[in-house]
């Protein structure tokens, strides 16, 4: 049995017990990992071949360690024009186990609908956002009525209300000194 699956973002013909290096993952050392996009699946002569994937299809994993591959040099050169340059580069892989393929019944289904659950309870909190922001609209009007004054008129409003240090203020500090 063996499954052609894509792993970091590459594909791979794997089959159970197989040691495979991959771009590196996220996952700790030790820990498993499930690969759900299975685009193709060998069972003793019987081929599935998904669109673009096999539903319910996966390929379980264990993570072995994370190292760098060898470096690989990058030389350019033009001739005839002292022109030269070296770089190298060591890609940073991970090493898995293929533990297992499982051709029906993989978990995937249960993380689409918690997604389904959570949007209907967002509506309410939308509608609700509305109605608590309708309120709202009322209080900017007055920031807006300030904020159409001179700094001169915000200072001598703020006099009038005898608050302190308005001299130093600055537009912004006046508007907000004076909402309260």
């Amino acid at each position: 049995m063996y499954a052609i699956v894509e792993m970091a973002g590459q594909q791979f013909k794997v089959a159970k017990d197989q040691k495979v290096y991959v771009h590196r993952l996220q996952e700790e050392e030790g820990k498993k990992v499930v690969f759900d996009k299975v685009l193709l699946l060998e069972d003793g002569g019987n081929v599935t071949i998904g669109a673009p994937v096999i539903e319910g299809a996966a390929v379980e994993a264990k993570v072995v360690k994370h190292l760098k591959g060898d470096k690989v040099i990058v030389f350019k050169k033009k001739r005839r024009k002292g022109y030269r340059k070296k770089n190298g580069h060591r890609q940073y892989l991970t090493e898995i186990v293929v533990e297992g393929i499982v051709a029906k019944g993989a978990k995937k289904a249960a993380p689409a609908k918690a997604k389904a659950d959570e949007k209907p309870a967002a509506e309410p909190k939308k509608a609700e956002a509305k109605k608590a922001a309708a309120p709202k609209k009322e209080a900017p009007k007055a920031a807006e009525d300030l904020s159409s004054k001179t700094v001169a008129e915000l200072r001598d409003m703020a006099k009038a209300k005898d608050i302190t240090g308005y001299s130093s203020m600055k537009k912004a500090e006046l508007i907000e000194a004076l909402s309260k």
